[in-house]
């Protein structure tokens, strides 16, 4: 049976415990999902951190819009790993860019070293890189130890085969984690298209009427069908 991991990204403590509660293997913690996330304050990672027990990543991002930072975006970013990891963060989530759209490698190196000993998730950032198979090497020997992306597209439907081709050219020597639209209606189409086994999505819903970027409201029956529907495509 093929091992396979369902990462809830949970902007509040409530959808984090109902992530835990329905079965979903680790947390991606971030704030205001509405502009793609941000980093959470530490007292959101602390209070998550200790009321769960499935590992919690977290995300480090200053601000919404491009990947290309500041000096003191850069410095704040360190900033915000040394408050994860005091947190007992197990793991973060970055991605820098240079303002080409290439990876920055100094920085991110720097980040990646500054995070040890947590686990390292290179973020959607990778998909806004306008050379993904020479990006995807670039942190593999940066030591990341998983990608998170939609192949370079708008969602991982419309991406799913470009992320089958980095997942081949990667192998075992990185995790590839699909993300970017999921859905519960196309969550196995996904997984099979894409060569994955590993997602990542918030499988959010509206509440009182409002959008679910606004007022995010994550279902305990989302998260077990989510893992039912991943658990039946790989018990073989």
């Amino acid at each position: 049976m093929k091992t396979f991991l369902f990462e809830l990204c949970a902007s509040s403590l409530e959808a984090a415990r109902t992530a835990e509660s329905g079965g979903a293997n680790r947390i991606e913690l971030c704030a205001d999902l509405s502009i793609g996330g941000v980093t959470p304050d530490f007292g959101l990672m602390k209070t998550t951190i200790e009321a769960l027990t499935i590992p919690v990543h977290v995300l480090i991002r200053p601000r919404g819009g491009d990947f290309d930072f500041s000096a003191d975006e850069f410095t704040r970013m360190q900033e915000q790993i040394e408050e994860a990891k005091r947190a007992g963060a197990a793991g973060v989530a970055l991605g820098v860019l240079c303002r080409d759209g290439r990876v920055d490698v100094k920085r991110s190196r720097e980040l990646i070293e500054l995070a040890r000993p947590m686990a390292v998730t290179y973020h959607r950032a990778f998909d806004e890189t306008p050379a993904r198979e020479e990006a995807l090497e670039a942190l593999i020997e940066m030591g990341v130890d998983c990608l998170l992306t939609s192949g370079g597209q708008v969602d991982v439907q419309t991406g799913a085969e470009a992320i089958a081709r980095l997942s081949r050219q990667a192998g075992d020597r990185i995790q590839i984690m699909a993300g970017g639209g999921l859905r519960l209606a196309n969550l196995v189409e996904i997984l099979r298209r894409a060569e994955v086994t590993c997602l990542h999505g918030s499988l959010t819903r509206k509440r009182n009427g409002k959008t679910p970027t606004a007022d995010p409201i994550v279902l305990e029956a989302d998260v077990r069908e989510a893992v039912r529907l991943m658990n039946a495509e790989f018990k073989d």
